[in-house]
């Protein structure tokens, strides 16, 4: 079985190798609502990253209380690390809807690629080998850096090219579901991880759809939406962790 994954993640890398650059969409920052209150440019969009902010704290206080069910060796704290990129996102997307364009979106993709990569790799090592986190944990850090820097450095020079962040965002939707079904996981409640997806593909649906839904509730805009559900998300993972247990 590890073999066919393995090939999986080979076709797919190469898939995304070959294809042709997928660029930007030129109305991006172009997102439906635009109300300003309090001074706060775009207020509804910047207002709904709380969320991720206080699911942050709340995730790295009851980490470090050991209050968290999880396997991390000390040189790997993988959910320290991602609950730190949720609360850091909270910070980084309200500074990018302040003022959006491509230098401040920068600050919003990286943490959240920090939160991507930190929770596939808890999420692989538990169903594969616990030993995994060690091999992974920071070259998939590092590929979700770059992921990020990479497409800024692209767009700058006038081609820009989110392949690689599609990848790092994407990849994962694919592989852990895939490894849930043919794995055991060492811990009990990973039926939450269902929740967990389907909040995340919510929230991207809302993201594509925002000005209709706006148009459709009138007070708030799908891109605000797709701000709560993601951070339901996150939520469900915290929850995840508090209360499961090793599987005997």
């Amino acid at each position: 079985m590890k073999k066919i994954l393995f090939l999986v993640i080979a076709i797919i890398f190469l898939v995304f190798i070959f294809i042709d650059s997928i660029e930007q969409p030129q109305n991006y920052y172009n997102f439906s609502d635009k109300k300003n209150y309090f001074s706060v440019n775009n207020f509804w969009n910047v207002i709904s990253n709380i969320p991720f902010i206080i699911i942050g704290l709340i995730g790295i206080y009851e980490n470090k209380n050991k209050k968290l069910i999880h396997d991390n060796f000390k040189t790997a704290p993988i959910y320290s690390v991602f609950f730190l990129g949720v609360f850091l996102t909270g910070f980084g997307s309200s500074w990018f809807h302040l003022n959006p364009n491509d230098s401040t979106l920068v600050w919003d993709r990286l943490p959240m690629t920090i939160g991507f990569m930190a929770l596939t790799t808890g999420l692989l090592s538990e169903y594969l080998y616990r030993d995994l986190q060690k091999k992974i944990f920071y070259p998939l850090l590092f590929v979700g850096f770059i992921s990020v820097l990479y497409w800024y450095y692209t767009e700058q020079q006038g081609r820009g090219d989110l392949r690689l962040y599609v990848l790092v965002q994407f990849l994962p939707l694919l592989l852990i579901p895939l490894i849930a079904l043919t794995h055991q996981s060492r811990f009990t409640h990973n039926n939450i991880l269902i929740g967990v997806i389907l909040f995340y593909l919510l929230a991207k649906l809302t993201e594509h759809y925002d000005q209709a839904i706006h148009q459709a509730l009138g007070f708030i805009s799908g891109h605000s939406i797709k701000h709560l559900l993601a951070a339901a998300a996150t939520y469900l993972v915290l929850i995840m962790l508090k209360n499961r247990k090793p599987a005997v």
